[in-house]
């Protein structure tokens, strides 16, 4: 029995919990003999199990039945049931392959709506139909799936630098059904060697904006403008992006703030930045303004 304990650790969380019990009862009934061997490794095990995942033990108890429509309900989010369907699909092709390679640390419904569908309903307020849109380090497929599902009136592809994200998304797409493009390079790669053009890079924790603007520098005639999401620090790596001069023909714009779900408990502040040339700025602005105007006069009043 002691043998076995020494393993217990590597089980999963809700096995760990149930096997504290079990334990007790095997030695009052088969060990007494070994008793305070075990049971400190008994009480080891119980310490084991409120210091490294707490937060999940609460996670298992509060949404161990919730389903994805549970999620979205809790976060007052409607969409068509064939949007709900296609996501919650995509949801569990993220997690199935999840296993094999890390591409999310988003494993339950409730971070998947928190934090992806959420993020990606603030970017899409500000895509234009017919928009084409390279999904930037894509990894898992967020935003880029994601946005061709609630968007289908958008041309989305996807790039990755690593060959198993790259393959694993790509996997991912053909078994959703969806036109989506997956490009096993870099961006700025591909934006400078194959002639591809876009309207909008679309980037969501790839890298800080400073190494994002050096490597994209070059490649300012292949798109219009980046949309990046940013956590609440992104004005200190504006200040850095500014002192190594790389925003002197860059024209930023915060088009939106928002909060985003961090814990039970806890809420960050994210926000959407327009990244352009300062030569485009007006153009831009214009389009973004007319577009969100259109969109907000087409919501229904709550």
């Amino acid at each position: 029995m002691v043998d076995i304990l020494r393993h217990v650790n590597n089980l999963p969380f809700s096995l760990r919990v149930s096997f504290v019990p079990f334990v007790s009862l095997w030695l009052i009934l088969f060990e007494p003999q070994r008793h305070n061997e075990a049971s400190a490794i008994i009480g080891i095990v119980q310490y084991i199990n409120t210091l490294t995942e707490p937060a999940y033990a609460k996670m298992q108890v509060k949404y161990m039945t919730q389903t994805f429509t549970d999620s979205l309900d809790r976060h007052h989010i409607s969409l068509p049931k064939v949007q709900i369907r296609k996501l919650d699909e995509y949801c569990r092709l993220l997690w199935s392959w999840n296993e094999r390679i890390n591409l999310t640390r988003h494993t339950d419904y409730e971070k998947f709506v928190s934090r992806d569908i959420v993020d990606s309903m603030a970017l899409a307020e500000f895509l234009r139909t017919g928009e084409r849109i390279l999904d930037v380090g894509t990894g898992g497929g967020v935003p880029g799936i994601v946005l061709a599902i609630l968007r289908p009136d958008l041309r989305v592809e996807l790039c990755d630098s690593t060959g198993k994200k790259a393959l694993a998304v790509s996997e991912m797409v053909q078994e959703l059904r969806l036109d989506i493009p997956v490009h096993h390079a870099k961006a700025e790669t591909l934006l400078q060697g194959k002639g591809l053009r876009y309207t909008t890079l679309t980037i969501r924790a790839v890298s800080r904006m400073v190494s994002l603007l050096r490597n994209f520098a070059p490649c300012w005639s292949s798109f219009d403008r980046m949309l990046l999401i940013k956590g609440p620090k992104w004005t200190e790596e504006r200040g850095e992006s500014r002192h190594y001069n790389l925003m002197t023909k860059i024209a930023l714009r915060c088009v939106k703030t928002f909060s985003t779900k961090i814990s039970e408990t806890e809420s960050a502040e994210s926000v959407i930045l327009q990244l352009c040339l300062k030569d485009n700025f007006d153009k831009l602005d214009k389009i973004i303004d007319a577009h969100v105007s259109k969109k907000r006069s087409q919501s229904p009043v709550r």
